[in-house]
């Protein structure tokens, strides 16, 4: 990622921004998202984070990035790893039990997956114990999207992008 920081601030001053915004795209982009539902929890995803500001921020130090990424249409990377793990959820689906499933009394959260208990920390940062966390704290109104394949797709990858999370705490109290 240092190696992709260098080379995109280094021809900043040469390029257009959308031509800035496809090379980010090209070169640091496919490094951050390449498996990023195994690594996104973890703690040097804070690392990877602040060499992502660093690539897309101007030249002032001290501002905040958060309108920028909004701007260029780039997901920080913990609104990314959201993204990827709630692509991930929707596509294996199946092998998710629902509470309707588990047990028989209608509640708020009866289409909501089921939770498992999880006492140990490494299960709870792992794909599976994320994956559920982050699907059902969609909004409703997302979720009740699922049966239009296009129109969910869009409003998964527009939630994170207009919103802009910068830690899975954020996305949690929104």
């Amino acid at each position: 990622m240092n190696k992709a920081c260098y080379a995109i601030r280094s021809i900043k001053l040469f390029m257009s921004l959308d031509v800035l915004r496809i090379t980010y795209f090209l070169y640091a982009h496919s490094i951050l998202s390449y498996r990023i539902i195994f690594w996104g929890n973890s703690s040097y995803s804070d690392d990877i984070f602040k060499i992502q500001k660093r690539i897309i921020m101007n030249s002032s130090r001290n501002a905040s990035c958060r309108q920028l990424f909004k701007d260029l249409n780039i997901l920080p990377i913990q609104s990314q790893y959201i993204y990827s793990i709630i692509l991930f959820v929707t596509k294996h689906k199946d092998q998710f039990l629902s509470n309707s499933q588990v047990h028989k009394i209608n509640t708020r959260q009866t289409f909501d997956l089921y939770v498992p208990t999880a006492n140990l920390t490494i299960y709870q940062r792992g794909i599976y114990y994320s994956g559920i966390k982050i699907y059902n704290h969609l909004p409703t109104a997302i979720k009740d999207l699922s049966d239009d394949k296009n129109k969910f797709k869009l409003a998964k990858k527009r939630y994170p992008l207009h919103n802009s999370f910068y830690s899975l705490e954020e996305y949690f109290n929104t």
